[in-house]
């Protein structure tokens, strides 16, 4: 997909919300009824195999690995985040995910085989002992789920064949070809995001933190800036090389000891990481869409070119759409939404 500046791709993307229906209806088969409703799991369409690419290769070396987490209450924005990286890549047969999940519920794997039928994903069970203990209350419940800190410990989970991963949070849609970002040059770094210097750094730290002078040292040598975990590449054998979970983890019990900070699992990766990372075009996470972590107030979008879209905060599409009170940006997430209302399921 071609790049397209800031009014030309929101226009793009609205074009997709009138035309979606009609592109997946071509695409789907018998298959596609929508199921019956069963232990609370959504019921989604089948989503249309896409062969978007005139050559893909097969090789392994070529293959895009994504890690998401796996969880029954956000699978709404899985389903969606999956559809939309695969309606967007050139050669989507090339990309396997890797979901994590804390708890087994067969109906969710289910789920994903009758939605995608054709996907390339292997299951991961993330132990939430790894983490016991180990979280502090944030300002917000749903960052304080252990399958919210599973991200870091992607290089213990994954197989060795898995050199790079990148993970995405399940609240965000790829609106480009996912490979752009899979093929960056980390210049040896062992992770790439975005990063925003011209946010204010030291709100993620309490003055605390930043009143303790041996503790804000750590940041000395560096140039600190925020970046997303939501959106990260990740050199999976440097991560285990240079033992990062257990650097993090250090960050984790001190927190239990000293409130250092009050979001979840981003500041102790920004502890570890902050300005020492590789730095990606901004246009691949227009974060923030979901508002603050408090209110989950509207926002627009920034200007400029947009790859990724990310509801990261408190307010998510699928429910303020359900809600009947959508904010202007959650209706470019819609195109995406595979949920199928129970009231159009048909008899097995």
């Amino acid at each position: 997909m071609v790049a397209l500046p800031f009014l030309g791709r929101l226009s793009f993307l609205l074009l997709i919300a009138t035309t979606t229906t009609t592109a997946f209806a071509i695409g789907i088969h018998h298959g596609s009824i929508i199921r019956k409703p069963s232990s609370g799991v959504p019921n989604f369409r089948e989503a249309p195999e896409f062969r978007n690419g005139d050559v893909c290769g097969t090789n392994a070396s070529e293959r895009i690995h994504i890690a998401m987490t796996l969880d029954v209450n956000y699978l709404r924005g899985t389903m969606a985040a999956v559809l939309s990286v695969l309606m967007h890549s050139t050669c989507p047969e090339n990309t396997e995910f890797h979901f994590l999940w804390g708890k087994y519920e067969p109906e969710v794997l289910v789920s994903i085989n009758s939605t995608f039928p054709y996907l390339n994903f292997r299951l991961y069970r993330f132990d939430s002992n790894r983490v016991r203990g180990k979280i502090s209350r944030s300002i917000r419940q749903a960052l304080d789920q252990p399958l919210n800190y599973a991200r870091i410990y992607l290089a213990d989970m994954l197989p060795p064949d898995v050199k790079r991963v990148l993970y995405l949070d399940s609240d965000l849609v790829v609106v480009d070809d996912i490979v752009k970002l899979w093929e960056v040059d980390l210049e040896g770094k062992v992770l790439a995001a975005p990063e925003y210097c011209h946010a204010n750094f030291t709100k993620y730290f309490t003055d605390l933190f930043w009143s303790d002078k041996e503790l804000s040292s750590t940041f000395n040598g560096r140039k600190p800036c925020y970046f997303n975990t939501g959106v990260m590449v990740v050199d999976v054998d440097k991560w285990r090389q240079g033992g990062y979970t257990p650097k993090v983890e250090e960050w984790m019990a001190l927190q239990k000891q000293k409130r250092i900070y009050t979001l979840g699992s981003l500041p102790p990766f920004l502890l570890v990481l902050a300005g020492n990372i590789k730095a990606v075009h901004h246009r691949w996470n227009q974060h923030g869409l979901g508002g603050d972590n408090l209110e989950g107030k509207c926002r627009s979008l920034h200007p400029g070119p947009i790859s990724l879209l990310h509801w990261s905060g408190k307010g998510k599409p699928w429910l303020r759409l359900d809600s009947r009170k959508p904010c202007v940006v959650d209706h470019l997430w819609a195109p995406y939404d595979l949920y199928g209302s129970s009231d159009h399921s048909l008899e097995e």
